[in-house]
């Protein structure tokens, strides 16, 4: 009971510290299509009312924290005729909102946020019951939202969290505790535009072609800019279809060479270091005097999915990931540390070690080598020398006199 409530604290914003020992829990979610019926889209627009009327009290209340604002939003939405679990997770998602939205203030001036999709999110009154997934309504009333086989063969044998549902897609979140294995190396993953490029502590280096997924990004860019639209939402609504097919594909392009890198891995009882890019997106601004292909570009590289889905996969088989600082590792030598030089075709020459070697190759060695010291992964002989006493009676090793 008491890790229930915990979990359900943690689905809703609260933080907690738990100490169990070489285990944590990590979470996944299966994502299907539904039919609505009027009941369930009455429901949906029912929490979206409640979010923007926890958004509305926290901007006017200047609230900044989950518990604020619920002592202050939770008795205003007993006006609306739902169980009470909605309001915990609609104060929740509230506060998400104005978290980003203080956010963007900091950066530029940003329009009042405002929920406009039909949603909804339930951490509590969630069962799966003869296949169906069941809902409350009011008291002892009940909505079920039939689950496909892929789902039910998915979250079978895992603990369900929480359910998410729009109009038209249900997602279901389920978790399992899974111990954290002490990794015997390290294996470097460098991200790149067009590869992505792994290296292990041992020496071991492999390259995974992403040059197809830079095509397609580049083939739906040249066809959105042929668009002419006059209305807005037109406009918008064309871009997004057409965004939705870009994402698909390059998404699983990009989950095929996730899943190996984890598989290779597991199956080596490594661990997986990988750097911890920040700020990228403020290098290709408009105005830093870049050409706009050049800029769409580069905006178009999906590092950080890469990242989410290495560490979730590598979370769920119990691997261990380590992020170290990003500088300097494609300048500098993974050898000697030297200064290296640029040369063509991405190779870089070390005047010291008079070695030419791939660009991405030597910062994978770079990330591995520096992930190694946040991992013990030498044997216990390595870690401590153990230490000779003598007796206290016996001489010392100075007084000891050779037959």
């Amino acid at each position: 009971m008491f890790k229930e409530v915990l979990s359900s604290l943690r689905l809703i914003g609260f933080k907690y510290l738990v100490n169990v020992p070489n285990s944590v829990q990590v979470i996944k979610s299966v994502i299907q299509r539904y039919e609505p019926t009027p009941d369930i889209l009455e429901l949906l627009e029912t929490f979206r009312q409640m979010v923007n009327d926890c958004v509305r009290i926290g901007l006017e209340e200047k609230t900044t924290s989950l518990k604020s604002l619920s002592l202050k939003a939770y008795h205003q939405l007993e006006r609306y005729n739902l169980p009470t679990c909605y309001r915990l997770t609609a104060i929740s998602k509230a506060t998400g909102i104005l978290r980003n939205y203080r956010k963007s203030l900091r950066k530029r001036p940003t329009k009042t946020p405002y929920c406009v999709k039909p949603m909804l999110t339930d951490c509590y009154a969630r069962r799966i019951i003869d296949g169906k997934l069941r809902l409350p309504v009011t008291a002892r009333n009940y909505i079920y939202i039939p689950l496909n086989k892929h789902t039910l063969s998915v979250t079978s044998g895992y603990t369900l969290r929480s359910v998410t549902l729009t109009t038209c897609t249900i997602s279901v979140c389920y978790s399992k505790e899974m111990a954290e294995t002490e990794p015997r190396g390290l294996i470097g993953v460098d991200r790149n535009l067009d590869n992505l490029t792994t290296a292990t502590n041992t020496g071991e280096t492999c390259r995974f072609d992403l040059s197809e997924a830079t095509r397609i990004k580049s083939v739906y860019r040249e066809v959105k800019s042929h668009f002419r639209r006059n209305d807005d939402r037109i406009r918008k609504h064309v871009y997004g279809k057409y965004g939705i097919k870009q994402r698909n594909r390059v998404k699983q392009i990009t989950h095929r060479t996730t899943k190996t890198v984890v598989e290779d891995a597991k199956v080596r009882g490594f661990g997986i270091a990988m750097e911890k890019l920040t700020g990228l997106r403020k290098l290709y601004r408009k105005g830093n005097g870049q050409g706009n292909d050049y800029r769409s570009r580069l905006n178009g590289w999906s590092f950080g999915e890469a990242q989410r889905q290495i560490e979730y996969k590598a979370k769920w088989e119990g691997i261990k990931v380590v992020y170290v600082q990003p500088g300097g590792t494609s300048s500098r030598c993974a050898v000697c540390g030297s200064k290296v030089l640029e040369s063509t075709d991405r190779m870089v020459y070390c005047p010291e070690c008079k070695v030419l070697v791939d660009r991405d190759v030597n910062a994978a060695r770079n990330i591995a080598e520096r992930g190694m010291r946040f991992v013990p992964v030498g044997g216990a002989g390595e870690a401590m020398v153990p230490v000779q006493r003598w007796p206290v009676d016996a001489p010392q090793p100075s007084q000891v006199i050779n037959p």
